[in-house]
């Protein structure tokens, strides 16, 4: 199911427009962060996932690794959802990737509620 959480970070932070410039060499361009996102897409959850795991101080949900979504009883979903909320924005993304290179799902409301987090922070910088 972290496919589905890594799809849907997708779709909320992909810009509705994408210029296709090319290069003096033929190439594609590299963009430019539009700032439009609570991530940029060159640091998006799809594209970060071969990167080097960073713990927030969360080595406790290691525990977690291979249960899926629907696996956790309340007390354990509390821990993800305090781990989540003692975040700053600008971790969100990053703490998605460390979780999902380490083999942890996130328990089903918690994934929720990090997508209505990901969602405001893009509205209230529209």
């Amino acid at each position: 199911m972290s496919g589905g959480l890594l799809y849907l970070h997708d779709r909320l932070t992909r810009p509705t427009e994408t210029p296709e410039e090319e290069s003096a060499a033929g190439q594609p361009a590299e963009p430019e962060c539009c700032g439009m996102h609570i991530t940029c897409d060159k640091d998006s959850l799809v594209a970060g996932m071969d990167v080097e795991i960073v713990y927030y101080e969360d080595e406790e949900l290691d525990r977690f690794r291979g249960r899926s979504e629907n696996d956790y009883d309340d007390g354990e979903i509390e821990e993800f959802r305090e781990v989540l909320l003692t975040l700053r924005p600008e971790e969100i993304a990053g703490w998605v990737r460390s979780v999902t290179a380490r083999g942890i799902t996130l328990p089903s409301g918690v994934r929720d509620e990090l997508l209505m987090i990901v969602a405001e922070a893009r509205n209230a910088k529209q």
